[in-house]
């Protein structure tokens, strides 16, 4: 095999997607992933690294396109790094997705011919997301930006508009950013921790309308910041509500562990499944609404409830899923680390009138065990819907050991996913009936999926 060394220029073509959206080549015997291209591709590369087998690449030029290359929606497409697939045509997203997780449940969770549904593709490509937060900078103009870090950098790529945010929330972006600008606030400089503002957050409720502004903060002493809330709230008609949040940490985390109102109220509210739900300004809540009612419709059919069962409902949040199994079954408990989150999932369930449900905030490995025995034994549906990391081992132990019948998984990352099934089939004898993957995040690599398990 001939060496190869950084800086040196390459073709090659391009076969493969990785999960985390880059194209993959192989020159010689060895592999090259090159962030930006598409399977199908013939391009010339630079080596940024190279490694005895394999090497990282940036497209110096597309030699010859793939039929699945396409024009992307968004001008800055080639710089920002909020979605990396707008140049794949969208049926090769979908197919990409669909075997990210044939691959994770394969080669990771070692299932044979595992029994996945075709994905289900989401019905706006763009114009989807219901919330985005933007980090803030200054430049050495004096010109405030608002945007996405380029790929692998700090560096901020400005915008007025992005095309996967809903199209409602555009005028918000470009006509804030023009008013912080105005306002003359000091803007926060990660390097020198010195400045206030961080970021701006934009959240919609897609079926409701309302809409909710939050600045992060690191100091709650804005100049005239009520005067200016209140224009806002006069501006923008369907404005429910202006917020501060601060944050003070030296962290790449966004929101900080306290929210002012400064006009308005701190939530807005939307309709999932006929429920009302109330979102406040930092809540967790599925970015693309009409997907997660389909994969909640999809749970539902699945469980077939007759309303005799009952149901714990881990990583519960706000209770968007807690509630819609309430309205079917006997009996549901929640179980949440975060106590805001416990007290939103209460207000909603009051919202709704629903009473058949409790929820508990702590550790879901502690609570999980506690619950289990308090309702001695007898929980016929454990749904998981864990962050990207999965679930924590006390979760899976808990599981293994209370033996529900039935386990239902909510999963935005298919390596976790696949880890954790692994851990139940293997140690609780559960078999894998079903997985249906969704596509929450179109122009981007990431892949939703609810799998099914029964003792």
């Amino acid at each position: 095999m001939d060496t190869w060394q950084q800086g040196e220029t390459l073709e090659l073509s391009i076969t493969d997607l990785t999960s985390n959206g880059d194209g993959l080549g192989r020159y010689q015997d060895r592999v090259v992933f090159v962030p930006d291209t598409v399977p199908g591709d013939r391009v010339r590369v630079r080596l940024v690294q190279a490694r005895p087998s394999f090497g990282r690449g940036l497209v110096r030029e597309v030699l010859s396109p793939s039929p699945e290359r396409v024009r992307p929606a968004c001008m800055v497409a080639d710089k920002c790094g909020g979605c990396q697939w707008q140049s794949l045509s969208y049926g090769a997203q979908l197919m990409a997705k669909q075997q990210q997780v044939v691959d994770a449940l394969t080669r990771i969770g070692k299932f044979v011919q595992p029994p996945i549904d075709p994905i289900a593709a989401a019905p706006a490509p763009l114009g989807y997301r219901n919330k985005a937060t933007y980090p803030l900078e200054r430049s050495a103009q004096g010109q405030v930006k608002a945007g996405y870090f380029r790929r692998g950098s700090h560096k901020l790529v400005n915008l007025n508009q992005c095309p996967v945010q809903d199209d409602q929330l555009n005028p918000l972006l470009a006509g804030i950013k023009q008013d912080i600008q105005e306002r003359g606030w000091s803007i926060y400089n990660e390097n020198r921790h010195q400045g206030r503002l961080r970021h701006l957050g934009l959240r919609l409720g897609r079926r409701s309308g309302q809409q909710l502004i939050v600045l992060v903060s690191t100091d709650p002493r804005l100049k005239d910041i009520e005067l200016q809330a209140q224009m806002w709230m006069e501006r923008y008609p369907h404005l429910v509500g202006v917020c501060l949040n601060l944050n003070r940490a030296k962290t790449n985390v966004i929101f900080g562990p306290e929210t002012l109102v400064i006009d308005g109220v701190p939530y807005l509210e939307e309709i999932l499944a006929d429920l009302r739900f109330r979102i406040h300004a930092t809540s967790f809540f599925q970015i693309n609404t009409e997907q997660a009612e389909s994969l909640l419709a999809t749970l539902l059919t699945e469980l077939a409830l007759t309303g005799a069962e009952t149901i714990i409902d881990a990583y519960c949040g706000v209770g968007a899923l807690t509630l819609p199994l309430a309205q079917r079954a006997r009996r549901v408990v929640g179980l949440e680390v975060q106590p805001e989150a416990i007290e939103q999932a209460l207000a909603n369930a009051g919202l709704n009138g629903i009473d058949n449900v409790e929820f508990q905030a702590g550790e879901v490995g502690t609570l999980l065990p506690q619950v289990a025995d308090a309702l001695n034994q007898q929980v016929d549906v454990v749904v998981l819907d864990p962050p990207r990391k999965g679930c924590d081992r006390p979760v899976l132990d808990a599981l293994v050991a209370l033996k529900p019948p039935r386990i239902v998984y909510m999963s935005c990352d298919p390596a976790t996913l696949a880890r954790d099934l692994q851990v139940l089939r293997d140690q609780g004898g559960y078999r894998l009936s079903r997985v249906q993957p969704a596509d929450f995040f179109p122009q981007t690599p990431h892949v939703e999926c609810v799998a099914f398990l029964v003792a």
